[in-house]
């Protein structure tokens, strides 16, 4: 396939998983978890596969260090909506991991450094 596609659903999935996971961190009420939790937890699998899909095609299965920085970035922001329910005082907080996660993220993938 080609690593466009791969690209578009990365980017489509993370846009998903960041404003259902921001929605958490607004209204974090026991009605909306299910729902949420569901559409975070689809969302990131997307990420991760196609992240993988983007690794293969473009690198050849090569991991380089700022992809696993990546990957613990990933990690990070897809437990997040759980516990905004989990600890709804924590908000804040959690809203400031996400961002930061977010922002590493995006620093890796735009300037690759090498460890």
């Amino acid at each position: 396939m080609n690593p466009v596609y791969y690209q578009i659903l990365h980017v489509f999935a993370l846009l998903v998983l960041t404003a259902q996971t921001f929605g958490a961190f607004a209204n974090p009420l026991p009605e909306n978890r299910r729902q949420t939790l569901v559409i975070t937890g689809i969302a990131s699998l997307l990420v991760l596969v196609s992240g993988f899909g983007m690794v293969s095609k473009l690198y050849g299965n090569h991991f380089q260090a700022w992809m696993v920085v990546k990957m613990v970035c990933w990690l990070a922001f897809s437990a997040l909506a759980g516990i905004a329910y989990r600890r709804p005082a924590l908000r804040g907080t959690l809203a400031l991991v996400g961002f930061g996660a977010l922002l590493l993220a995006l620093v890796m993938v735009y300037a690759k450094p090498q460890f």
